[in-house]
């Protein structure tokens, strides 16, 4: 007797469809937060140019804006890979002033523009080799020696220069502020940011040290299993950390034409507060440059808004704390639902 022929099964049907892996959804992620960033800055652009049309929109207004910006826009790049990777750097703010009131002794000065870099540099690098030592060797949890430091260098700050304001009497460090060393009309400082950003970018995404990073924030256990010497990875971060509050400090140099003990105060909240709104997750493992600069810009933006409109000093505050209030909790809302 002949048995029954069943039809034939579609191919779809013996191989169950796989689900796509989780990472895939990241760029897609990002692509979302990132124009929800741009979305943000333009409304604000649009507020700022109903509000004070004449004075906000004027191009001066946007050049100061974007002055402004560079100085803790640079720290911030900083940051950004200090806290992808799981840490945290409390003391950028008073290692910026400390590296500004050194570069700006009389003795440095002797050195004309080539003497107050290196040494803005150098200060930075030798801050963050402390911390990265500390942490990386030292076993310290970065909270504790970073908070060390940011005491330790305001400490110094002000030891050097007695509480007072040291003046720079170098004209080709002065110049660079100056509207005739404008680049197409866009500030020296400002082209210092772009390029510090885009090779913080291309770092990040492009190279086995940025992947080295993204994987110690994620799992430091499984980065060791890899193959990825943990230790020295973090203190790479925080040396890097370091150069970027040395560049942000001859930025600062430049743009006040003085180095003083106050300075770069609070830059530590600003920077953490920028990377967080841009999508950097406080416990480590994901971040980008793009959302950290354009949370940087952001806060400026706000800040020039208030300002024009004669808004207090500590409404402006109230209104950077909702911000980054909104933004931890939509962070806690995207990682419950991948």
């Amino acid at each position: 007797m002949t048995q029954p022929v069943s039809p034939p099964r579609d191919s779809t049907d013996k191989v169950p469809q796989a689900r796509p892996p989780a990472w895939r959804g990241l760029p897609a992620r990002a692509d979302v937060r990132t124009l929800s960033l741009l979305g943000v800055l333009a409304a604000l652009i649009i507020v700022g140019g109903i509000t004070k049309p004449d004075e906000f929109l004027d191009t001066r207004n946007l050049q100061l804006v974007l002055t402004q910006a560079s100085v803790v826009g640079v720290v911030t790049v900083g940051m950004t890979f200090v806290i992808i990777s799981g840490g945290i750097d409390l003391s950028v703010g008073a290692i910026v002033a400390l590296a500004s009131v050194w570069a700006t002794t009389v003795a440095t000065q002797e050195y004309g523009f080539a003497g107050i870099l290196f040494t803005a540099l150098i200060v930075g690098v030798g801050c963050g080799l402390v911390n990265g030592v500390l942490i990386a060797y030292g076993a310290m949890v970065p909270f504790i020696a970073t908070l060390a430091m940011l005491a330790s260098a305001r400490g110094l700050a002000l030891q050097i220069t007695d509480g007072k304001t040291q003046i720079v009497a170098v004209p080709s460090v002065l110049d660079l502020g100056e509207r005739d060393a404008y680049i197409l009309g866009i500030p020296p400082l400002v082209l210092v940011f772009a390029v510090v950003t885009v090779i913080g970018w291309l770092v990040l995404n492009r190279t086995t040290f940025g992947r080295r990073t993204v994987a110690v924030g994620g799992n430091p256990e499984a980065a060791r299993l890899a193959g990825i010497d943990v230790r020295r990875q973090r203190l790479y971060l925080y040396l890097l950390s370091g150069l970027c509050c040395g560049i942000a400090a001859f930025l600062l140099i430049v743009l006040s034409g003085s180095g003083q003990n106050t300075n770069g105060n609070l830059y530590e909240l600003d920077a953490i507060a920028a990377a967080i709104i841009g999508g950097t997750l406080l416990t480590g493992g994901r971040g980008t440059i793009t959302g950290s600069v354009l949370g940087v810009l952001i806060f400026f933006t706000i800040t020039n808004i208030f300002a024009l409109n004669n808004l207090q000093s500590d409404v402006q505050q109230i209104a950077k704390g909702a911000i980054i209030v909104a933004a931890v909790l939509v962070q806690r809302r995207t990682a419950s639902t991948t």
